[in-house]
C-alpha cells in the first residue's frame, strides 16, 4: 500500500447475485505462495482468551458483574476495571463481541434437555449460573439504568469525544454526502466517477499526458446495477524512477481473492516502504513476475462491465500503469468537507466496526485493504446516503484528530470511568453501533437507544437469518430469540422431577451381602468413594441390600465402576442406579457430561486430607498444567469435606494427574468429573420435599406427554435440539476473537423465579476443543 494512504479490511456478506468473472483460479498457487510469504514474517499473534476458571464461590455471576464484563471487552483494561469474577486476556486482540439470548428458557431447561443441547454443552467450556431474571435482562446486561443517560460524554471522556452515531444537532441536508448523492439509496451506476470526476481526481484516461504507455484493461461493456464488483490494492515501493508497484491484491465480490501477487520493479529500489507494505529484499529476491505479467493477467481476467473498487484508486491503476473506466473510489464515495478524504483504516472502525492495518503486523495487508473497500461499497449501496450522513463521521473524524493523531482511538481516549456507564456508552466512546435483533413482539430499552441498530423480525427463523447478514457489519450484537415457556404448572413440575433425577442418578443400590456381613466396614468402603448423604439397609430382600445416597454424582459412578461385579466378603455383589423413568437414560447422560467442554480437564478426587493441598502445591511439579483446586466446604461447620475437584489446562495433563494421584503414593480414588461447579451450587439448594424414596414412579403431566407424543416444532424438548444445532451453525461462521455469550435468562412465574445459565467462550480460544458438528 502506498503511504499516502490507508486501507482496511473485512468479512464478504451476502448481496445480490452478480456474474462470476473467469479464470478465477488463474494465479491461486502464486497467490497463496504470496501471503505465505508476507504471513512468514509475522510475529506470531496473541489471541484474546478467558480464564479457565470463575472466581464466584457459587458459581452465580449477577447482571451487573455480567455487564463488567461486557465493558471491558468493550474499553479494556487501561478504561475500565478488571472483571471481579473472571479474566479475559489480551482484551485488545478480541474483534468482536456477539450475545445470543434464549429468551424464556433457564438453567433448568438447559439440563432438562442437556442431551438435546449438544453443541452448547461441548463448544463453551465457560459455564456460570444467572440470578432469576428482572423486569428487564438486557437493560440490566447492557447497564441500561431507568433513566437513560443522555448527557455529555464529555464527563467521561477527556476532550469530549462524539459518537459516530450520536445525532445530529444540524440538518442533514448540509452533509456533503446528502448533497452529492441525495437522501434516497442509490444504485452502483449512480455510484461510478463520471469521466471529469476522473479527471479532476488525476485518474489515468486515455490520451491524456503521461499515459501513453498506459494498457487499458479492454473493459468497455454495458455497466448496470448489477455488474460485478472487484476490491483493488496495490502496495508500492521507491525506484530510481519514481513509485513503481510490487504487490497487487484482487478480490472477488464473494470475498475470494482471486489475484494476490508479487512484481519485481524494472528499477532499482531505493526504498521497499516495509512499514507499508511489509515487502522486504528478502521476500522480493526470489521474485521474477514483472509488470507486464500481471497487466496481461488482470486483463484476462477481468469481464468487460467490472467496477474496480478502491481507496485512492487512482495511485493503485498509475502503479499498474493502467486505464479503466468503471471505478468507485471509497475515498470520494464518503465524501468529506472542504474537499478531504478520510483514511481507510478510520472508515474501517467508523462504518463497519473493523480494525485493520494493526499496529503488530509489519505492513498493511493489501487484500484485507480490498476486501474492506469492497464491503464499505457494499454497505453505502444497502444503506443509502442517509445512513452515512446520520453517522456523523465529520464530527468523529475532527475529533479522533484532535485526541489520536497517528493512533488508535482506544489507545488515546483517556477514559474516567463511572460506575453507571453503560455498555452502549462505552462503544459510543469507540465510535462504534450496537446491532440488536429480535422479533416484533419484543420491547425492550435497547430499541429506542441513539447508537442501537435494532432490527425487528417476524420470527425466530427471520431474526437468524438477518444475524449471519448483519453480525460481521457490527463489533458488538445482541441476538435475542424468543421461545414459549412452560405453563407455571408444568415449569414446577418439571423442576422437581429434574432434581429427583439428580438423585436418583446419585443414588447406588449394592448387594446382595451375607446376613452376617459386617455393616461398619461396608460402610466405611462406600464412604470411601465421596461423600454420602444417607446410607440405608434394605431388608426387603432375600439378602440383605445397601441403598447409598451420595452428595455428588462422580461419588456414585466411581462407586458403580469400582466395586460392580467384585468379591465383597466373600459375595459377589451388584452395584447400580435404581431404574425408573427418570434413570433410564444415565448412562448416556453420564457419559455425555463426562465429554462437556467444562468437565474435560477437570478430575474428581475423594479421601483427600487438610493438609492435601499444601502437599499438592510441595510437588506441583507433579501436577503440569493444574490451574485450580477446588476445596468444597460444610455449609454448616465450614470444615473442608474429604473430596475436591482439580482443574487442569488440557484432558492429558488431568489424565496424567488421575494416575499419579491414584497410585501407590498418594492412594486416592478418583475419575474425570461429572458435574460442572454451577450445578453443584443449583443441587445444594436441593429441598427435601422435591426428594422422594428412589424407585417411587412419577407420572408426566399429561400436558406434557401429549406435547412430546405430538412432536410439536415449538415444544422447549424439540427447540432445544433445533435452536441449540442452529446457534451452533451460526457459531461457526463467527470470526476468529469473537467473545460469544449464550444466555439463558431464567423465568418467573406466580410459582416462583428459575435461575438462567450463562455460556461463554472466544472463537478459536487457545486449547478450547470445538466439535466438528452439533450432535
Amino acid at each position: 500500500m502506498d503511504p499516502e494512504r490507508e486501507r482496511s479490511g473485512g468479512h464478504p456478506k451476502k448481496g445480490r447475485k452478480r456474474r462470476r468473472a473467469p479464470n478465477m483460479l488463474v494465479g491461486a498457487a502464486e497467490a497463496m505462495r504470496a501471503r505465505r510469504d508476507l504471513e512468514e514474517r509475522q510475529p506470531e499473534a496473541k489471541k484474546a482468551r478467558l480464564s479457565t476458571i470463575l472466581f464466584a464461590e457459587n458459581c452465580e455471576v449477577t447482571h451487573d458483574q455480567l455487564c463488567e464484563l461486557l465493558k471491558y471487552a468493550v474499553l479494556g483494561k487501561s478504561s475500565v476495571p478488571k472483571p471481579s469474577w473472571c479474566q479475559l486476556f489480551h482484551q485488545n486482540h478480541l474483534n468482536n463481541v456477539v450475545v445470543f439470548v434464549l429468551q424464556g428458557m433457564s438453567q433448568l431447561h438447559f439440563y432438562r434437555f442437556y442431551l438435546e443441547f449438544g453443541f452448547l454443552r461441548k463448544a463453551f467450556r465457560h459455564k456460570f449460573r444467572l440470578p432469576p431474571p428482572s423486569s428487564n435482562f438486557l437493560a440490566d446486561i447492557i447497564g441500561l439504568q431507568k433513566k437513560q443517560t443522555t448527557g455529555d460524554l464529555s464527563k467521561m471522556v477527556g476532550g469530549s469525544l462524539p459518537s459516530a452515531s450520536s445525532k445530529v444537532s444540524v440538518n442533514l441536508q448540509n452533509d456533503p454526502v446528502i448533497q452529492k448523492y441525495g437522501s434516497k439509496k442509490v444504485g452502483l451506476t449512480r455510484c461510478l466517477l463520471t469521466k471529469e470526476e476522473m479527471k479532476t481526481f488525476h485518474f489515468p484516461l486515455q490520451g491524456f499526458p503521461d499515459c501513453e504507455n498506459f494498457v487499458p484493461t479492454k473493459c468497455n461493456g454495458s455497466v448496470t446495477d448489477s455488474s460485478p464488483l472487484f476490491g483493488l490494492d496495490c502496495e508500492m515501493c521507491l525506484t530510481s524512477k519514481g513509485r513503481e508497484l510490487t504487490r497487487i491484491s484482487l478480490v472477488a465480490e464473494g470475498g475470494c481473492c482471486v489475484m494476490d501477487e508479487l512484481v519485481k520493479p524494472d528499477n532499482k529500489i531505493l526504498d521497499y516502504l516495509t512499514s507499508f507494505s511489509g515487502i522486504t529484499k528478502k521476500i522480493l529476491n526470489p521474485v521474477t513476475t514483472k509488470l507486464k505479467d500481471v497487466q496481461r493477467h488482470l486483463k484476462a481476467l477481468l469481464p468487460p462491465d467490472a467496477v474496480l473498487v478502491g481507496h485512492s484508486l487512482d495511485l493503485d491503476l498509475k502503479a499498474l500503469k493502467m486505464i479503466h473506466p468503471y471505478v468507485i473510489d471509497t475515498s470520494l464515495l464518503y465524501v468529506r468537507e472542504q474537499g478531504r478524504r478520510f483514511k481507510l483504516k478510520f472508515l474501517a472502525k467508523a462504518v463497519l466496526g473493523k480494525d485493520i492495518q494493526c499496529p503488530d503486523r509489519l505492513g498493511h495487508d493489501a487484500t484485507e485493504d480490498a476486501r474492506t473497500t469492497l464491503e464499505l461499497a457494499r454497505y453505502f449501496l444497502k444503506y443509502g446516503p442517509r445512513k452515512i450522513a446520520e453517522l456523523n463521521l465529520e464530527a468523529l473524524a475532527s475529533h479522533q484528530e484532535l485526541l489520536a493523531t497517528g493512533q488508535e482511538l482506544r489507545n488515546t481516549a483517556e477514559i474516567v470511568y463511572q460506575p453507571n456507564t453503560s455498555v452502549l456508552e462505552c462503544l459510543d466512546l469507540m465510535g462504534q453501533k450496537l446491532l440488536f435483533l429480535t422479533r416484533e413482539a419484543e420491547t425492550s430499552e435497547l430499541c429506542s437507544a441513539r447508537n442501537c441498530q435494532t432490527i425487528k423480525c417476524l420470527s425466530n427463523k427471520e431474526v437468524l437469518e438477518q444475524a449471519r447478514v448483519e453480525i460481521p457489519l457490527f463489533p458488538f450484537s445482541i441476538v435475542q430469540f424468543s421461545f414459549e415457556p412452560f405453563s407455571p404448572n408444568l415449569t414446577e413440575e418439571m423442576n422437581k422431577r429434574m432434581r429427583i433425577k439428580w438423585t436418583e442418578m446419585s443414588t447406588v443400590y449394592a448387594g446382595p451381602f451375607s446376613k452376617n456381613c459386617n455393616l461398619r466396614a461396608l460402610k466405611r468402603l462406600f464412604k470411601s468413594f465421596g461423600p454420602v448423604r444417607s446410607m440405608t439397609l434394605v431388608l426387603e430382600t432375600h439378602q440383605p441390600h445397601l441403598c447409598i445416597q451420595y452428595e455428588v454424582l462422580e461419588a456414585a459412578q466411581l462407586a458403580i465402576e469400582s466395586l460392580d461385579g467384585i468379591l465383597v466378603e466373600g459375595a459377589c455383589i451388584k452395584v447400580q442406579r435404581p431404574v425408573t423413568e427418570l434413570t433410564l437414560d444415565s448412562n448416556t447422560l453420564v457419559n455425555e457430561l463426562e465429554q462437556d467442554s467444562e468437565n474435560r480437564g477437570t478430575i474428581y478426587l475423594s479421601g483427600v486430607s487438610e493438609t492435601f493441598k499444601e502437599h499438592l502445591l510441595q510437588q506441583s511439579n507433579l501436577f503440569l498444567g493444574l490451574e485450580a483446586v477446588i476445596l468444597p466446604k460444610d455449609l454448616k461447620s465450614g470444615k473442608q469435606k474429604r473430596y475436591c475437584f482439580l482443574k487442569f489446562k488440557t484432558f492429558g495433563s488431568a489424565q496424567r494427574a488421575l494416575d499419579i494421584l491414584k497410585g501407590k503414593d498418594w492412594k486416592l480414588k478418583g475419575r474425570h468429573a461429572l458435574t460442572p461447579r454451577h450445578l453443584h451450587a443449583w443441587l445444594r439448594g436441593l429441598p427435601p420435599e422435591s426428594r422422594r424414596p428412589p424407585g417411587v414412579r412419577v407420572i408426566p403431566p399429561p400436558s406434557e406427554q401429549q406435547a412430546l407424543q405430538a412432536l410439536k416444532m415449538d415444544h422447549p424438548k424439540i427447540a432445544a435440539w433445533r435452536w441449540g444445532r442452529k446457534i451452533g451453525k451460526l457459531y461457526h461462521s463467527l470470526g476468529p476473537g469473537t467473545l460469544c455469550l449464550i444466555l439463558l435468562p431464567g423465568t418467573k412465574s406466580t410459582h416462583g423465579s428459575f435461575s438462567g445459565l450463562g455460556l461463554m467462550g472466544i472463537k478459536d480460544e487457545e486449547e478450547s476443543t470445538m466439535p466438528n458438528m452439533c450432535s
